[in-house]
């Protein structure tokens, strides 16, 4: 089995090159909302690593080992390029070390295999400490926690040796704050939601942690016999919060969640499930927006308007409610034609703009760009509130303007690539932001038709399906710079896109670009946003060729 088959669960796979029903595919694609509700992501190297350390015990070891055995790039490291690797690199090489040292190793495993990758892992991490070499690192979740707490144990592993070769934190960071989390946590003080999906960064003191309560998923109240329940929606710190031991035994519903997960993925874990709410709203909003013709079931849109509270919806069970999650739920639901009023998101207002949570440090341009999108979409359903809410989209549009770089683009912390970033900024200024954002939208749609490759793609670091997507339904939803050197790039990528999807529309060999503990794939939601930039692309195509 390659590592794109252990990336991808069975049902995300792509099915081939054949011609693609748009609107066929679409409706498969909704069909499968609601057949599998707790998400279609990619597995994570970094959140694998945490559970061949923490949970040998759980179902499917020695898959998730070989997982990272195969995952490992030839330099050694693993992850994406640059400041992405050192997470999942000191995490894979962590585990493996970590495995060496178990007093019952997998008898199905060769340890000098694993021997051997674990020494690769440690030469590049080295050579990273060495003389403060290490890449600098993105703005992700908990990454000023995590680092500090693996270097911490690869250190402990090296002592128990001859201590040679220990490494040393990247420059900037320290584990203070990491010591504080633990210490509290060993006071049974209860733990902000936010903090529970890294629970596995502390040690020894995650474990039957009493300041946290998992979160039951998917049954009803009181059976415990059957219930299946999250730590912070995540796997490595439901296998934190077990423990070594393994908890209370199989019938713990966090353990059920971890044998439900790995079983889907076949030992590997993402770095988040479910993540209902916020699958269903990304991939019905970029179905929606592009005018792709699909029916949507009414208990989809009946799900997205449940789960909403008095401050929003959280992206997944046992984390905190977010502007981002609710924004785009409230935009799909005006999309479908249930608006739903966004008072809501008032409570992630700040004096400049709106925070992912409260409490975030740093701020997010597409966060702000999906409540712009909120906003907007529900003042032109909803006419007589428009006055509401035009002091708040003022504000966001002249935000995002701020935002954007010199060249046109914008970045973001909760995905690698600016093609995203600038798709969901300047769509939401076309739309919403006044003729003041007239001369962004323009700037970000000639940074697009300047950054086109040779073979019609757009990427970061190569030409991907996802992000040629984002820079066509950029091309195609927006007023053009030119409109003969629009109509050539649509062209270009179209044909580049069409060759890249299978007959679903799925992505073949796409590589995971989006922010969380690690870089993650949300193949639903990527394949949603491949399926509106070909729907909107065959009928320009038809259009120039007039």
């Amino acid at each position: 089995m390659s590592v794109d088959d252990l990336l991808l669960p069975d049902t995300a796979r792509p099915a081939g090159r054949a011609g693609i029903d748009v609107p066929a595919a679409a409706r498969e694609l909704v069909a499968g909302l609601v057949a599998e509700p707790y998400g279609q992501v990619s597995a994570s190297v970094y959140e694998t690593g945490r559970l061949v350390s923490l949970a040998p015990w759980l179902t499917g070891h020695a898959e998730r080992v070989r997982f990272l055995l195969a995952a490992q790039r030839p330099d050694g490291g693993w992850g994406a390029p640059g400041g992405y690797a050192p997470v999942p690199t000191l995490s894979a090489t962590e585990a493996l070390v970590a495995e060496l040292r178990r007093d019952d190793p997998d008898p199905g495993l060769d340890p000098a295999a694993v021997s051997r990758s674990a020494d690769r892992g440690l030469e590049l991490l080295r050579g990273w400490s060495r003389e403060d070499r290490w890449p600098a690192l993105p703005d992700m979740p908990a990454i000023e926690l995590i680092v500090p707490a693996l270097v911490l144990r690869i250190n402990g592993h090296l002592a128990q040796g001859d201590g040679a070769g220990r490494l040393a934190l990247p420059a900037g960071m320290d584990d203070a704050k990491l010591s504080a989390i633990r210490t509290w946590l060993a006071t049974g003080a209860a733990v902000p939601r936010k903090l529970v999906h890294a629970l596995e960064v502390a040690g020894e003191a995650a474990v039957q942690a009493p300041g946290i309560v998992p979160s039951l998923v998917g049954t009803a109240a009181g059976a415990r016999d059957t219930a299946v329940g999250t730590i912070g929606a995540s796997p490595a710190a439901g296998g934190a919060w077990l423990g070594p031991a393994g908890g209370p035994g199989p019938g713990d519903p966090v353990r059920r969640y971890l044998e439900a997960v790995a079983g889907r993925y076949g030992g590997p874990v993402p770095c988040a499930l479910p993540v209902t709410v916020f699958e269903r709203g990304w991939v019905l909003s970029w179905l929606r927006r592009a005018g792709v013709p699909v029916d949507v079931p009414p208990q989809l849109v009946a799900s997205l308007g449940e789960a909403l509270g008095p401050e929003g919806t959280p992206a997944g069970p046992g984390l905190p409610p977010d502007a981002d999650t609710t924004s785009v739920a409230l935009y799909a639901l005006a999309l479908l034609g249930e608006p739903h009023e966004p008072d809501g998101l008032r409570v992630y207002e700040t004096d400049t703009h709106f925070c992912t949570w409260r409490g975030e440090e740093g701020a997010s341009p597409t966060v702000n760009a999906h409540v712009l999108d909120a906003f907007g979409e529900y003042a032109r359903r909803r006419p007589g509130a428009a006055p509401r809410y035009a002091e708040a989209t003022g504000k966001l549009a002249a935000w995002l303007r701020g935002c954007q770089r010199e060249d046109g683009s914008w970045l973001d912390r909760w995905h690698a690539s600016p093609y995203y970033a600038t798709a969901c900024c300047a769509l939401a200024l076309e739309e919403f932001g006044g003729e003041e954002s007239a001369g962004a939208v323009d700037g970000a749609v000639r940074w697009i038709l300047a950054t086109q490759r040779g073979d019609g793609s757009w990427g970061r670091w190569e030409g991907t399906a996802e992000e040629t997507a984002y820079a066509l339904q950029t091309l195609l939803l927006t007023a053009p710079a030119d409109g003969r050197e629009r109509a050539e790039a649509v062209e270009r990528g179209y044909r580049y896109l069409r060759g890249s999807v299978g007959d679903r529309g799925t992505p073949i060999g796409a590589p995971p670009l989006w922010h969380d503990k690690d870089l993650y794939l949300p193949v639903a939601i990527v394949t949603a946003a491949v399926l509106g930039a070909l729907h909107l692309a065959r009928p320009a195509r038809a259009d120039a060729a007039g």
